[in-house]
């Protein structure tokens, strides 16, 4: 009893417990969610704000192209995804739907030109190796006219991308070995390139349409003459041996052109002109060296202007015939390759 009762007053002795309730407690609870929601709506704001135009593009073929994946760059840089794929209304086409960047909205305009790039090997080329791992990337051409929300792919990258210049028609009875992206020579240099080639309006030839560089683009004359350089050319005899003639390494795998011009007498050209492409050049025409002045380099290249590649400084008379390629106007013939131009040293033809 005596030890229950001196255990009482032990307890009686301790100190009492003070408790307090900290008005504050309940609200650090919900800190760091009130946070957590900012940083979100941040977030969100910084993505919505980046959000540029939507836009719809039809391709023939849609494979291996991934919604929330599949880029759409230009010049390198990524200005777009894809967020959504299906087909179209009559089923024959792909239609891609896709987000640009607020800062690339001026890729949803009238004229611009959309391409699938994927791995592709041929010949003198090789072209989309990067896309083996990251898979098809879709590549952007802006345009200059109005805004636009729906397009058409191309089936294929267009030649000499954002290059303005003078395109003419090359007429020949067969093609050979001539391709998109064949180079145009002028004096061993470069000075152009194939975009394409189709059959003439009648089917009695070919009509090559080429791209010579605006800085070039003087060269071209009523009186100049183009010829294929494709291949090798061999030639021989009994007494002088053999003769071989290669233009470059890559004109043997993929073809090329070469023309030449004989003096500045003749006035520039205009776009859509038509010359004959012979099979063969001639040795006087490697010796003709006219001073024609050059255009400066920064007019090489430039922002794509729909309808404006070519300022024409003249109209021309001669080897020439003006054209809306690749149709011919009325009076022109396609297979008959015959040149009128008094100025021309040469007999002209289709086919050499």
């Amino acid at each position: 009893m005596e030890d229950k009762r001196a255990e009482r007053e032990d307890i009686a002795d301790l100190p009492a417990a003070r408790v307090t309730h900290r008005r504050w407690s309940a609200a650090v609870i919900w800190v760091v969610p009130l946070v957590a929601a900012l940083v979100a709506g941040y977030l969100i704001y910084g993505r919505f704000k980046e959000r540029g135009p939507e836009i719809t593009i039809q391709f023939r073929d849609g494979s291996g192209i991934r919604v929330g994946q599949t880029p759409i760059l230009y010049r390198g840089v990524q200005v777009g995804e894809v967020t959504g794929v299906g087909l179209s209304k009559d089923q024959r086409h792909v239609e891609i739907k896709a987000r640009l960047k607020r800062s690339a909205a001026s890729v949803a305009r009238e004229g611009s030109l959309f391409w699938i790039v994927r791995p592709e090997v041929g010949i003198g080329s090789v072209t989309g190796l990067g896309t083996v791992i990251t898979g098809p990337e879709i590549q952007a051409l802006p345009g200059t006219g109005e805004e636009r929300s729906e397009f058409t792919g191309l089936d294929s990258a267009p030649a000499a991308l954002e290059l303005r210049g003078l395109k003419v028609v090359l007429r020949t009875s067969r093609l050979g070995s001539l391709q998109r992206n064949s180079p145009v020579y002028y004096r061993g240099v470069e000075v152009g390139v194939v975009q394409e080639a189709t059959l003439s309006p009648d089917a009695t030839g070919v009509h090559v349409h080429a791209l010579i560089r605006q800085r070039y683009a003087p060269l071209v004359r009523a009186n100049s003459v183009f010829w294929n350089v494709s291949g090798i050319s061999l030639s021989g005899g009994l007494f002088k041996g053999v003769e071989f003639k290669l233009e470059s390494l890559r004109s043997l795998a993929a073809g090329g052109i070469n023309f030449a011009t004989p003096n500045d007498s003749a006035r520039p050209v205009e776009d859509g002109q038509i010359f004959p492409l012979h099979t063969e050049g001639r040795k006087e025409w490697l010796n003709w060296a006219p001073r024609i002045p050059l255009r400066l380099d920064r007019d090489e290249a430039g922002p794509r202007e729909r309808g404006k590649d070519v300022a024409p400084e003249s109209k021309s008379d001669g080897t020439a015939q003006k054209a809306d390629a690749p149709a011919v106007k009325k009076g022109a013939s396609s297979g008959s390759g015959k040149s009128t131009d008094k100025n021309s040293p040469f007999p002209a033809n289709s086919g050499g």
